[in-house]
Formats: C-alpha cells, sequence, structure tokens
C-alpha cells in the first residue's frame, strides 16, 4: 500500500521523509545510499504533485466545458440554452493559480535532488552539516520547552494561589454574614 515500506531487522539511519498523501514514509539504509532514499523521496513528492496537476487541469477543463458558451452547428436541430452560471466565484482564476502553484511546487522538487556531480564526499559533509544544525536546532528546542514548562508551572502555582485566595475570602464573608 501508498506509504509503507517493511523496515529491516538491522536500522542503520532512518529517514523520516515529508507527508505525502496523508502517509509518512521511511527509507533505511546506509550513508552510501542517502542520496538513492533522497532521490526516491523526491521522486515519489514529485509523482504525487504530478497528480495534483493533472486533478486540476482535468478540473480546469470541467469548468471550461460547464461555463464556455455554446457552438452552434447547423446539422444539429436540438436547440441549446445557455447554462446559468450559479455561483459568482471566479473559477478560471482559482485554477490557474492551483496550477501555478502546482507547478512551483515541482520546480522547487526538481531542484532539491542532489546534483549528479555532488561526490560522496561533498554529500557526507553536507549531512554532518546538517546533522550539526539539527542537534543546535534540537537544544535550542529543549531550552525553550524546559522555559515554558517553568512558566506553566508559575502560572498554574499562580492561580493556585488564586483559588485559595477566593476560597479564603469566601469562608470569611460566609462566617461574618
Amino acid at each position: 500500500a501508498l506509504g509503507t515500506l517493511k523496515k529491516p531487522s538491522k536500522i542503520i539511519f532512518p529517514l523520516n521523509f515529508t507527508r505525502l498523501s496523508g502517509k509518512t514514509f521511511y527509507a533505511f539504509g546506509h550513508l552510501a545510499d542517502l542520496s538513492i532514499s533522497m532521490r526516491v523521496c523526491v521522486f515519489a513528492k514529485f509523482f504525487f504533485v504530478s497528480f495534483q496537476q493533472a486533478d486540476n487541469f482535468c478540473n480546469s477543463i470541467g469548468i471550461l466545458q460547464q461555463f464556455a458558451q455554446p457552438s452552434n452547428f447547423p446539422e444539429f436541430e436540438k436547440s441549446l440554452t445557455k447554462p446559468g452560471q450559479s455561483t459568482q466565484e471566479d473559477y478560471p482564476q482559482l485554477f490557474a493559480s492551483l496550477v501555478a502553484r502546482t507547478a512551483k511546487d515541482i520546480d522547487v522538487l526538481i531542484d532539491s535532488l542532489p546534483s549528479e556531480e555532488a561526490s560522496p564526499e561533498l554529500q557526507a559533509a553536507n549531512l554532518r552539516r546538517l546533522e550539526l544544525e539539527n542537534q543546535d536546532a534540537a537544544r535550542r528546542l529543549e531550552d525553550v520547552v524546559q522555559q515554558g514548562e517553568a512558566l506553566l508551572e508559575q502560572i498554574q502555582q499562580a492561580l493556585h494561589d488564586i483559588a485559595e485566595s477566593q476560597l479564603n475570602m469566601q469562608h470569611l464573608e460566609d462566617v461574618s454574614n
């Protein structure tokens, strides 16, 4: 099924690729296979985006058929009525923007493929650089999470103190009445 790959018994490195059509793809292999795994992922994404583009074109043709003025063919005696536009939406503009956006997505995917000229050493160096950036981002995220947890604890303590004060005030009012 789409989106499912069997995991090998011995995992060297996992790559969690972006979600495609609601499925998460994983690839496993040796460092030398990284370029191939990345290409497979980009190809899968490209394939999915190509289907989106085909869907956009199909819907665009359907809109053209729905709202086009009928042609007069003398061979046919059937009288054609003009289709009424039930909505005021600008379908041509909508589908033109969808087609353009999907075309840009395809260009980005093509540009993201590793070049054939890139040596394995260069790819490994880029991977090490990305791993260092990832570790740095993970440390920053952990710091932010710790700060958030500390703030949450302070807020919970303040809310507890407020609730306790309100209960004490209510108790004093009940005693004085």
